[in-house]
């Protein structure tokens, strides 16, 4: 690859020798020693963006003040919000954001062609590379079969999609697909793809070095970080301009400094440790901002333990969660298999540039905190938010009285609780101890047992959070070791999975022989992918479904994942608990959350003995010898030497080397979307938004699983149907995940989780809402009616709107639903920004107003003016017609942040902003 360097007027560029190659780079000292500013005190995560701006300066993208604003940032305590251009070194996907973004290209190829351009202009210009890691889906599992199966059915339902990507991958330049099988996107990126420094030749032909940075289409992104890799995570749409050349368009954010000091206690894992950092963090709140970690503790926490707090930024909310490069970082490298030359070239670039973290390092700060992990004890988080961190020894009674609210919805004035309003509230987790009476239960047919309220129907050891950590799986494997050893077994109605981020897991637990012992209590492979965290944990037992179903009971689940959102996991379990792999395993054994793991006997042993967790519970010596003798350079370099060739299956995947796209008619997988169907070649204008009818009014933590669900559905809802009416029967359905190269299916999936309520309509769950007639229907029909009456649509929403993932499709079907504001309390980063690459503004109450003390109810007609003359961040006048015919104006923020991203909603979107510029290029070269 070739990158275009800027014309470096500050001549910062230098060159450095580390073993037996000398490179260029750009330095920071020598930037400052040129008087633009003192940045010795800048935080390592804010200099990787600084040197993105030495290097890329050109005068007009990127200008001495850009870089001047960085030492202005440390002599104003970390804080100078001011409009950057930053751009990754690369891009990473996942299959289930990443066949959207190709449809996309591939649509755009379409477009240029029509507005009279060359369709190989559309062409990746940085690396990318696509980890084909969220299709399997555990149909099979608890025997040595299953692994087998799964591979089958995902080839059987996925080949469509197969057959596009590989097409892309001969039809795009810069452009690789990890085959199906191979692992989890971030493991691979973490164990393989990242470099944490990266070499390319310039257009002059010098080999310069930089930091790796790169931006994915999965929120989890940020899992690199661990390894001193810039990284977050963005959606398909932002993902796309920035591969086709288009800079980021980024404030230059504040950096909370998260100091870390003592060292874990024994007993408890880095899993204990992640969730009491969510917790803390969402309590300081984080959203937009980077959070770097540092401090002593750093000493003493592994990079696989790094990688899994860098791993769930998204669910503390922040950019990203950055640890800087030292000594664990380099040991981490060679262990993985890494160049010598690369270790070598790290370490010397990181100390010539300031990024290293030595016992000197003390960076400037906007903010800070900390956390003494000696402190940390064992816990989940659940039932429903990654952040509800829960201790082990509190776990059952909490339940009980989760349970006991969801059941009784119990109220109780403000002078008993002070969390509670003064009208009393429904009872929460942990609102009231103590013992509550009997739960639901109902019969199993043809079952011996009964399932009850917290009955654990999946276990599931998945996910890139922890199945990167050699520590937490060496001591799952410990602990099904010691539990087979004295007789325990699972519970029979619980689903057990092990879904490992990539093969060099399953090299380490054989090799260990821990394999055979998880085998042996259900935890056999079922497949190499994100498959439970990302809803793909298969059907359970038809008979456990209806014993749920008829009971009405809540059932549970337990995983090593980072997302338990509502409605997530599968549609029989209602209580999610985030959990490490050892506390799956031991989850698995008892079968049921009202049990106390801490403090009550697992089962009994051979001879009748009690059997505690502490009996079970490897110490960390013995997870440490272990890791030190299986987790091996050579099992790295083995298992990724032909990455990116594929089993026999993948290699037979048959495609064509057209440069455009033969949109197969009658697929059900990929379709042309509408987005560049008879595009103008010139923008058009901002337009007020007049009489507009709200599609939904809706609470707090709208996630981007609410908006756009990834899983399974049923025929009767609109994508099923639309399904059926093409002759697919149920069990093909697969997933909306899986069917988001088709804009048809997705349209239908917006808005329809399972657990979505919207407070237009009294107590429904579901995709529902009022149409035109005041009558309950599908979001999908009532937002159809309304396109064609030419009626426009806001959405309504409380705190944290769009939070979760980067899934770019919760803004595309919101803005093919017709709707062209959505106004909420605040909003998550990624999905405010893909709001508006697709054209839809988003807007922020102000001066106190919410839905509810502005009485919404969503029968009301909203207009926004001002949107003609606007500019960033500008407050504008919103008018509200009530039913009654009763008028309230308002103030709304619009969080349209910068200038440029004023012209993608002008475009009608990114993407619209990106084509019509390539189309005048085109057409510029041809005169």
């Amino acid at each position: 690859m070739t990158i275009q360097v800027g014309q470096d007027t500050a001549n910062t560029r230098k060159t450095i020798t580390a073993g037996d190659q000398t490179v260029a780079y750009y330095s920071i000292p020598a930037a400052q020693e040129a008087g633009l500013g003192d940045f010795s005190k800048l935080p390592a995560a804010l200099k990787v963006v600084l040197e993105n701006m030495l290097r890329f300066e050109d005068g007009k993208t990127v200008s001495v003040d850009d870089i001047k604003a960085f030492a202005e940032w440390a002599s104003k305590g970390g804080k100078n919000p001011r409009e950057i251009a930053y751009r990754p070194a690369r891009v990473l996907m996942q299959d289930f954001t990443g066949v959207p973004a190709v449809v996309d290209l591939a649509a755009m190829r379409d477009g240029l062609v029509a507005l009279g351009g060359d369709a190989e202009k559309i062409n990746p210009l940085n690396p990318v590379d696509l980890v084909i890691d969220h299709s399997v889906m555990i149909d099979e599992f608890g025997n040595p079969r299953a692994f087998q199966m799964n591979v089958d059915r995902e080839y059987e339902r996925n080949m469509e999609r197969y057959t596009f990507l590989k097409w892309g991958q001969k039809a795009f330049n810069n452009f690789r697909v990890v085959p199906p099988g191979t692992g989890i996107c971030h493991q691979v990126n973490l164990e393989y793809l990242a470099q944490t420094v990266w070499t390319d030749k310039d257009q002059n032909g010098q080999e310069v070095a930089y930091p790796d940075t790169l931006v994915g289409t999965d929120s989890h992104t940020t899992m690199v970080n661990g390894m001193a890799v810039l990284g977050w995570g963005v959606g398909g749409i932002e993902a796309e301009a920035a591969m086709l050349g288009q800079p980021i368009s980024m404030l230059i954010p504040e950096v909370v400094g998260f100091e870390l000091t003592g060292r874990m206690m024994e007993g408890t894992t880095g899993t204990d440790l992640v969730l009491k950092v969510v917790e803390m963090l969402r309590e300081k709140g984080v959203v937009s901002k980077f959070v770097e970690f540092y401090g002593e503790g750093l000493d003493h926490l592994p990079l696989a333990d790094r990688a899994t707090i860098a791993n769930m930024a998204p669910e503390y909310g922040a950019t990203c969660g950055f640890f800087p490069i030292d000594g664990e970082t380099l040991r981490y490298m060679r262990t993985t298999g890494r160049d010598e030359d690369r270790i070598a070239l790290v370490e010397a670039y990181a100390k010539a540039n300031g990024m290293w973290r030595g016992p000197d390092y003390a960076p400037i700060y906007t903010d800070t905190l900390s956390l003494d992990m000696s402190t940390i004890v064992p816990a989940i988080s659940g039932p429903k938010r990654p952040q509800d961190f829960i201790a082990l020894d509190k776990a059952a009674e909490t339940f009980e009285a989760y349970i006991h609210g969801q059941r009784h919805q119990k109220k109780v004035p403000a002078s008993e609780k002070d969390e509670m309003t003064a009208e009393g509230g429904p009872v929460s987790p942990g609102d009231i101890p103590g013992k509550f009476g009997p739960q639901n239960s109902a019969p199993v047919e043809g079952r011996d047992y009964k399932l009850n309220d917290g009955s654990i129907v999946i276990a599931s050891i998945t996910s890139c959070t922890n199945t990167s950590n050699p520590y937490v799986m060496i001591g799952a494997g410990l602990v099904a070791r010691k539990a087979r050893e004295l007789g325990l077994n699972r519970k029979p109605w619980v689903k057990t999975s092990l879904a490992p981020g990539s093969q060099v897991v399953s090299a380490y637990l054989e090799a260990a022989g821990l394999q055979e012992d998880l085998d042996a209590i259900g935890f056999n492979l079922v497949g190499y992918g994100c498959t439970t965290c990302i809803g793909n944990s298969g059907p359970i037992a038809p008979e456990l479904s209806k014993a749920i179903n008829e009971g009405d009971l809540i059932a549970t689940s337990v995983l090593s994942g980072n997302r338990n959102f509502e409605g997530r996991i599968s549609p029989d379990v209602r209580a999610n608990y985030l959990a490490s792999p050892p506390l799956v395993v031991a989850y698995a054994l008892v079968g049921d959350m009202n049990h106390d793991l801490a403090n009550s006997p697992l089962g009994q042993d051979k001879d009748g003995n009690d059997v505690y967790l502490r009996d079970i519970w490897p110490t960390t010596l013995e997870i440490a010898e272990l890791v030190e003798k299986t987790v091996t350079r050579e099992a790295f370099q083995t298992k990724y030497a032909d990455v990116f060739k594929g089993d026999e299956k993948w290699q037979g995947v048959e495609t064509t080397d057209a440069k455009t796209y033969d949109w197969p008619p009658t697929s059900t997988y990929v379709q042309n979307p509408p987005y560049f169907q008879n595009m103008s070649p010139e923008p058009g204008v901002i337009t007020n938004i007049e009489g507009a009818k709200v599609l939904a009014l809706l609470g707090d933590m709208i996630t981007t699983d609410h908006i756009s669900p990834a899983g399974s559905f049923k025929e009767s809802t609109p994508a099923g149907k639309y399904l059926t009416e093409r002759q697919v029967s149920p069990r093909e359905f697969n997933s909306y995940g899986s069917r988001r190269g088709n804009h048809e299916v997705m349209m239908r999936g917006t808005f329809a989780n399972i657990r979505i309520k919207n407070e237009m309509l009294d107590g429904v769950e579901g995709g529902y809402t009022k149409g035109p007639d005041g009558k309950q229907t599908s979001i999908f029909d009532a937002a159809m009616a309304h396109q064609e009456a030419g009626t426009p649509l806001v959405i309504f929403g409380g705190e944290q709107y769009g939070a979760g993932s980067s899934r770019d499709w919760a803004a595309k079907g919101t803005a093919l639903l017709g709707v062209k504001a959505v106004i909420a309390e605040s909003f998550e980063r990624i999905h405010r920004s893909n709001l508006v690459g697709m054209g839809v503004i988003p807007f922020e109450f102000t001066n106190g107003d919410t839905r509810k003390t502005l009485g919404l109810t969503g029968e009301e007609t909203v207009s926004i003016s001002g949107l003609d003359t606007i500019k960033p961040l500008q407050e504008v006048p919103c008018t509200i017609t009530m039913a009654d015919g009763t008028v309230k104006e308002i103030t709304l923020k619009c969080r349209i942040d910068t200038a440029i991203e004023i012209e993608y909603i002008e475009h009608g979107g990114v993407l619209h902003y990106v084509l019509r510029d390539l189309a005048k290029s085109s057409a510029i070269a041809a005169e």
